[in-house]
């Protein structure tokens, strides 16, 4: 855990995502809401230069496939926390829930659905995304202690678009680097990430590979309510540290995301991060 942040360690491995949804609902969490558009548009972008269908998603950390859903489902994050808190889905077993998830979102697929792989340490929820078909492919392996497997580097190849939304606080360049080296062309990497932590490590580590990285600046994203005043001051004082003005954000009782995008050097001159998101 980092320090000064209090953990939820205990949700995030748990044979489905009630208990997820249960604890982060009164919180706020909020940033896959954020990133729902984002990466919609961006994953429209690299479609139109992908030589082959469908499109290669790879989200990192990727939990119960909460990216995946929104990317190709239509539903809102509002709705799954209504779906995952409700008292019809509370006595189902875990088996029960997914065989009702599986018709929910083949209900609900989109045309032209991205082919998502998820990555996370957790290994149930990585089992719940496959079973209920959010990723068409997931692995548990931990990039940070580990080379990656050579079925993941397989998978992975062909991807076009990085995710993550969670997570930059605790990975180092070492998961990005084994990800974007393996890749048959260059990937975008697109990160939201807290204000309390540097993303320069990642960043440089990325450039190596050819990819330049593009600070979104037009707007911060709430990423949840603080659990209390003590996480509130870590969190303030972290973001001083870094340089960064906490009034109006993080004073106002909630942890903020930045994004980040990382890309070859051309498609940034071609289409800059500000113009690429306009009126999102």
């Amino acid at each position: 855990m980092t320090s000064g942040m209090t953990s939820f360690d205990k949700i995030y491995d748990q044979p489905d995502p009630r208990a997820y949804f249960t604890v982060l609902g009164p919180l706020e969490y909020q940033t896959p809401h954020h990133a729902q558009a984002v990466f919609r548009r961006m994953a429209e972008t690299r479609r139109a230069t992908a030589a082959t269908e469908p499109l290669t998603v790879v989200d990192i950390c990727c939990s119960y496939g909460i990216n995946a859903a929104l990317l190709n489902h239509d539903v809102t994050l509002d709705e799954l926390y209504a779906r995952y808190t409700s008292p019809r889905l509370a006595p189902l077993t875990t088996a029960e829930l997914i065989a009702e998830d599986r018709a929910y979102f083949a209900a609900r697929r989109r045309p032209g659905a991205a082919r998502v792989v998820g990555i996370d340490v957790a290994a149930q929820a990585v089992s719940y995304a496959r079973a209920v078909g959010l990723l068409d492919g997931g692995f548990a392996e931990n990039l940070e202690t580990a080379e990656p497997s050579g079925e993941l580097l397989r998978q992975t190849r062909p991807a076009r678009l990085i995710t993550i939304t969670g997570g930059t606080t605790f990975l180092s360049a070492r998961t990005l680097k084994a990800l974007t080296a393996g890749t048959d062309e260059p990937a975008w990497v697109a990160s939201f990430v807290l204000r309390t932590a540097s993303y320069a490590p990642i960043s440089d580590a990325l450039a190596a590979h050819g990819l330049h990285t593009e600070k979104y600046t037009a707007r911060t994203f709430p990423q949840r309510h603080f659990s209390g005043a003590e996480e509130q001051a870590y969190a303030v004082a972290a973001v001083e540290a870094a340089g960064e003005d906490p009034r109006g954000k993080e004073t106002e009782g909630y942890f903020h995301t930045t994004l980040y995008l990382s890309r070859p050097a051309e498609d940034a001159a071609t289409q800059p991060l500000e113009e690429l998101l306009a009126n999102i």
